[in-house]
């Protein structure tokens, strides 16, 4: 028995001792409470007048409860997304998903839950290949190790009868954002469906007239995709992507734990094969195997040339030695391992995002002409790998932010 155990029932021995010398009944309710012990226990030890050590045994999660109540005290998430990020910090955590939502509900541990769980939600199926349900996830608030704040929309596609999900990271949630993501989820599908199914979202309707906007209804029929608006309360609505949100909430527990955009990125890549990997709650089936017969109904995706001409200015570039790709007189970062590839260069308002194929990898702000523009990730990486037999990790990242704001004042400069 560990020593926490041990002090522990002490205590509630002395408790025991008091109230026997005052002639108080145990309240065993609120003593189970009190200690985190199973009521039935603590009456025995009560009845059989000695506390039996030898019965009682510590759980292997007990060294993590501080760490889940800490957590939960800074974010709201699912019991999922805990045992998610703990077996992901914690490559040691012990135990299956039902033993660790065992041990939280024995321990009173509260994870909040969100919507009105009493509404009723028939099922409601449809054949492969013909529907693909999307939503914004709209101004989701993400803050860096860093303290840096980041606010961004996830484009959440689900295709129907799979219940495969794509989730797609977006600074915007226009009309062309909406373009650019459902055109990036069918490149990734490698195929279109007969129809996407949506809610009346400001991207996609002229709320004045209740009517797909122009250049949506162009889109439609250059793709040969038919754009449909869900109606509410009926069995045809979005329920299979809403349903997504639950694994968008496994972000939360990496508040204030992740370094920059990247490691963000990373997570949201990772977020989506795992969902598709795992059996899904009504099918039984992983995403992913279901997908495989839903491909063979897909219809094959637009041409590339038809693609591109939604996406406006794309530049195919050569990533240099310098990390550096230039775009409108000012030049931005990818990562290190894109050297020597070439990437594309899309610009959305003020936003610019750039792809390795169709693989999101930098995203930066439209900065001033004869800037540098360095993302802080990408900057420590570079120079890890050229002085990292020479300098200490911390002295490195040091180095690097203070020559990232030497960058900045010459861009201040230049702009004068």
């Amino acid at each position: 028995m560990d020593s926490k155990r041990f002090v522990l029932l002490q205590s509630l021995k002395g408790d025991f001792i008091i109230m026997s010398e005052e002639g108080i009944k145990p309240n065993f309710s609120e003593l189970a409470r009190l200690y985190g012990m199973d009521r039935h226990t603590i009456a025995k030890y009560w009845k059989e007048g000695d506390i039996a050590y030898r019965h009682v045994r510590g759980s292997p999660l007990d060294e993590y409860a501080e760490i889940i109540v800490s957590k939960l005290e800074e974010t709201v998430c699912t019991k999922t997304a805990m045992y998610r990020w703990l077996k992901r910090t914690y490559p040691e955590f012990p135990g299956t998903y039902s033993a660790f939502a065992h041990y939280t509900n024995r321990k009173g541990i509260d994870f909040k839950k969100s919507g009105n769980t009493s509404a009723s939600h028939v099922r409601f199926e449809t054949d492969p290949g013909k529907q693909l349900q999307v939503d914004w996830k709209e101004d989701i608030k993400f803050v860096f190790k860093t303290g840096e704040v980041l606010y961004f929309n996830l484009y959440s596609a689900t295709f129907g009868f799979s219940r495969k999900h794509f989730f797609i990271f977006s600074i915007g949630k226009g009309t062309y954002d909406f373009i650019r993501c459902t055109l990036e989820v069918l490149i990734k599908a490698g195929g279109k469906p007969k129809e996407i199914l949506t809610d009346n979202m400001s991207a996609i309707t002229n709320h004045h007239t209740g009517k797909l906007l122009p250049e949506i209804s162009q889109f439609s029929k250059d793709i040969g995709v038919k754009i449909r608006r869900a109606k509410i309360k009926t069995p045809q609505t979005k329920g299979k992507d809403e349903s997504a949100n639950r694994f968008i909430q496994w972000l939360a527990p990496y508040q204030n734990e992740l370094e920059g955009l990247q490691d963000l990125l990373r997570e949201i890549d990772d977020i989506e094969k795992d969902c598709n990997t795992k059996p899904n709650e009504t099918t039984k089936i992983p995403p992913n195997k279901l997908f495989k017969k839903e491909m063979e109904y897909l219809s094959p995706i637009p041409n590339k040339a038809l693609m591109d001409s939604y996406i406006q200015g794309i530049i195919t570039q050569k990533v240099p030695q310098t990390q550096l790709i230039k775009y409108d007189g000012a030049q931005y970062s990818v990562p290190k391992k894109y050297i020597g590839r070439n990437v594309r260069i899309v610009p959305e308002a003020d936003t610019l995002y750039i792809y390795d194929s169709t693989r999101l990898i930098a995203v930066h702000r439209k900065a001033k002409v004869n800037t540098i523009n360095y993302s802080s990730d990408d900057y420590i990486e570079g120079l890890r790998s050229s002085i990292s037999d020479h300098f200490e990790d911390d002295d490195i990242r040091k180095m690097a932010l203070e020559n990232l704001k030497r960058l900045e004042r010459i861009g201040d400069d230049t702009d004068e």
